[in-house]
C-alpha cells in the first residue's frame, strides 16, 4: 500500500529479533513501548544501524523531542497526525536515503576509475592522465596495485619485484621516489603511494 511495505512489532525484543533475519529502510518508533522505552531502543538501534528513525508519540513536550533527536532520531511526529503527513515524511526520508546511497556509489566508482594500470603499455592512468613507466617502475606499481589499500612490506616488494629480499632500502626508496614524481601531484605530499614507516608502503585508491 502507498508504495511501501510495513512490518509491525510491539516490543524492543521483537524489533531486534525481527532485524536478525530482516532489513528495514526506516524505523517508525513510539516512545512508550509498554514497560520499555523507545528512547532505549533508539540508542540500541543506533549502535548498529544508520537507518532513519522517526519517532511517533502522543508526548508533546519539547524535552521529549530534543531527547529523541539528540539520541539519533531523524524526525519527531506528534499525535494526532494524518496518514498523508506521515506518508510524506516517510517518503522524504526514503528519498534522502536513496540519494545518499547513489552519491556513495558514484563516489566509489569515480575513485576506482581515478587510478588504473595497463600492463599492455606499461602505463597507469591517474584521474584520466596517462603516465608511461619504465619496466621496474611498472613492476613495483603493479605489486602495490595488486595489494591496493593494504600495507605491502619492503620484504614483499623486494621478493615480488626484484626476486630477492636482500636489496637495500635505498634501492626501493629511489624507485618509490621516481614513481611519486610521475604519479603524484605533489610528490612530497603523496595522495596515492603512502609510506608506512618501518614497514613498507600502501597504494591508496579510495
Amino acid at each position: 500500500m502507498f508504495g511501501v511495505t510495513c512490518a509491525i512489532v510491539s516490543s524492543s525484543e521483537e524489533c531486534l529479533s525481527f532485524l536478525e533475519k530482516n532489513t528495514a529502510d526506516i524505523f517508525l518508533l513510539d516512545i512508550n513501548l509498554g514497560n520499555e522505552s523507545g528512547f532505549a531502543l533508539c540508542k540500541s538501534l543506533r549502535e548498529t544501524y544508520d537507518t532513519p528513525i522517526l519517532f511517533i508519540s502522543a508526548r508533546q513536550s519539547d524535552d521529549d523531542v530534543l531527547v529523541a533527536l539528540n539520541i539519533g532520531g531523524d524526525d519527531y511526529i506528534k499525535k494526532p497526525y494524518t496518514l498523508s503527513v506521515l506518508l510524506a515524511k516517510v517518503k522524504v526520508q526514503l528519498k534522502r536515503l536513496e540519494a545518499v546511497k547513489q552519491a556513495g556509489t558514484a563516489a566509489k566508482e569515480a575513485t576506482d576509475k581515478a587510478f588504473t594500470i595497463d600492463p599492455a603499455t606499461m602505463s597507469c592512468s591517474v584521474e584520466g592522465r596517462t603516465v608511461s613507466l619504465k619496466s621496474k617502475e611498472f613492476q613495483l606499481l603493479s605489486c602495490l596495485y595488486e595489494h591496493k589499500n593494504t600495507i605491502v612490506t619492503k620484504e614483499t616488494l623486494f621478493d615480488e619485484v626484484w626476486g630477492d629480499s636482500f636489496y637495500s632500502d635505498s634501492t626501493l626508496n629511489v624507485h618509490i621516489r621516481r614513481l611519486r614524481e610521475k604519479i603524484e601531484e605533489d610528490p612530497n605530499e603523496p595522495r596515492f603511494i603512502k609510506t608506512v614507516w618501518g614497514t613498507g608502503y600502501i597504494l591508496e585508491t579510495n
